[in-house]
């Protein structure tokens, strides 16, 4: 088989659309997966290509499992997993966080990523010929919080340790496992920073962001190394971000 095949997460919309679009343009087949079939399947249809749409909530480990027979079912062989799905939590102090946001936090942005990556060892550990890649969405706040993002930035932290497992559990069968920690990246997400966000200080500023499309690319590069070199960590973000020194 000369064709690899990519399992992207989050994949309908912004980052993780843009990770889809530069695979495909490097000739992965992309199955693409998120909560809502309608956006993906709009995602889909736009970006053309050898895509494959099988909806999950990726933070139940029975949609998790349906997803990746579904995946195997359609090409036979994983060859990366891109664990991009997430969520930020309301801007609020810890202290006055609800409990059930917390637990919706972890869910996506850390239970769902433990879960892809167990079914994609699975798969990867049983396939001919063995082995493949798994490529993590860090975030800059995998190092360095913003102010009163205490789950998300909790998970972030969280997913460099799983991130690091994985490397190390991952060599004995050619399965290698890295880190991307994307600062602003241009999507609906990150649209409020041009009216100005909670800095450190107390004080609000407008920060810039960076093309999504970048991204993409970037995720692309280290998934087109062989997987006997493996990028564990890579930071992208805005050249002129408020990152360096933030705090």
């Amino acid at each position: 088989m000369t064709q690899k095949i990519a399992l992207v997460t989050g994949a309908g919309t912004g980052i993780g659309k843009a990770i889809t679009r530069a695979l495909l343009d490097t000739g992965f087949a992309v199955a693409m997966t998120g909560r809502r079939r309608h956006v993906l399947e709009a995602a889909a249809t736009e970006l053309g290509g050898d895509t494959f749409v099988s909806p999950a909530d990726i933070g139940l480990a029975e949609d998790v499992e349906a997803l990746f027979a579904s995946v195997a079912g359609r090409y036979g062989r994983l060859d990366l997993l891109v664990n991009n799905a997430g969520m930020a939590g309301p801007a609020v102090p810890v202290e006055d966080l609800d409990v059930a946001i917390w637990h919706q936090v972890v869910a996506a942005n850390l239970t769902g990523a433990f879960l892809c990556t167990r079914a994609a060892f699975r798969q990867m550990k049983a396939q001919t010929p063995q082995g493949g890649r798994i490529i993590n969405n860090g975030s800059i706040s995998a190092t360095t919080p913003r102010p009163h993002s205490a789950p998300y930035t909790a998970t972030k932290h969280a997913i460099s340790g799983l991130t690091k497992s994985s490397a190390l559990d991952g060599r004995p069968f050619n399965i290698a496992c890295g880190q991307i920690d994307i600062g602003n990246a241009g999507t609906e997400m990150t649209s409020e920073m041009g009216s100005g966000v909670l800095q450190a200080d107390g004080s609000k500023a407008t920060e810039p962001t960076v093309d999504s499309a970048l991204i993409g690319k970037a995720v692309a590069d280290m998934a087109a190394l062989p997987l006997d070199a493996n990028i564990l960590n890579m930071t992208i973000m805005a050249t002129k971000m408020p990152f360096v020194g933030r705090g």
